[in-house]
């Protein structure tokens, strides 16, 4: 066991495959081409080849064939054996040694809890998701979103969709992703990505540790075609994350302890994800 940790150790000690190795954290449960992260990362492809096969040979993450393409994940399993090996062995299974943050769950059942969903332009998917969440369970939640790039107004097929549904839109705003990073900001208890190029960026070290998910989906801004073929790509983006919201707020979130709530809102991404491969 030891000298299978050391090599995954010592795999990791490579900048750019801990780069790599971070990239698939941040977008797990997501499958992901080599192309996209050489693209996001500036790695040319012979040189991320080299990568990903030392990765996958030291197990740290696996591969799979989807059509003609092979995409890469992390081996969730085979990394959690390291890091409990190494807080079992080198921290004596110690938390107050090995842990950034408290396990069990001291929140206070009546507080609200204050949710982030992250998008690049904070158009569209990332608006969808606040007005969603906002309206299936406001009375939990205090819901935000914002961009990384933020554009600057809202795209009019998405408030034609909220407008549709019956959504309040006058509060909406495209908002930038500075405004939750600052010494004011509201302390998060949750962070969801709702785009695969904003789970890809470098976003600031949250206070708090909040919660992170990743749920990524095709962009409607980007659909093609006539009128009515890109109202359809913002009706199918509305209605995916509609059902990814109402599994989270299904959840117990004031009974749960953190890695249970990690593993739930792991699961909601990973089934969501499997149903559009």
């Amino acid at each position: 066991m030891e000298s299978y940790i050391s090599n995954q150790l010592n795999t990791l000690g490579h900048p750019h495959r801990l780069a790599v190795f971070r990239m698939l954290m941040r977008r797990y449960p997501d499958r992901v081409p080599a192309g996209e992260l050489g693209s996001a990362l500036d790695i040319k492809p012979s040189t991320m080849s080299s990568y990903l096969s030392a990765l996958q040979n030291a197990q740290i993450i696996n591969q799979q064939r989807v059509g003609t393409s092979l995409l890469y994940a992390i081996d969730m399993h085979s990394v959690r054996k390291m890091l409990d090996y190494l807080f079992l062995d080198c921290c004596l299974g110690r938390p107050d040694l090995c842990m950034p943050f408290d396990l069990g769950n001291d929140v206070e059942d009546d507080r609200k809890f204050n949710v982030l969903f992250l998008c690049v332009g904070n158009s569209a998917r990332s608006i969808f998701a606040e007005s969603l969440l906002r309206e299936i369970a406001g009375d939990r939640f205090n819901v935000f979103s914002a961009g990384i790039k933020p554009s600057s107004e809202l795209n009019p097929f998405a408030l034609q969709v909220l407008k549709d549904k019956g959504h309040d839109i006058s509060a909406l705003r495209s908002k930038n992703i500075a405004e939750f990073s600052g010494p004011n900001a509201p302390d998060l208890d949750f962070v969801f990505t709702v785009c695969n190029q904003a789970a890809n960026e470098e976003c600031p070290a949250w206070d708090g540790q909040p919660i992170s998910g990743h749920w990524g989906m095709a962009d409607p801004v980007k659909a093609e075609g006539a009128h009515a073929e890109k109202g359809l790509a913002f009706q199918n983006a509305y209605s995916a994350l509609k059902r990814r919201i109402e599994a989270f707020s299904a959840l117990p979130v004031e009974s749960l302890d953190r890695l249970a709530l990690q593993s739930a809102i792991d699961e909601i991404g990973k089934s969501a994800a499997e149903s559009t491969t």
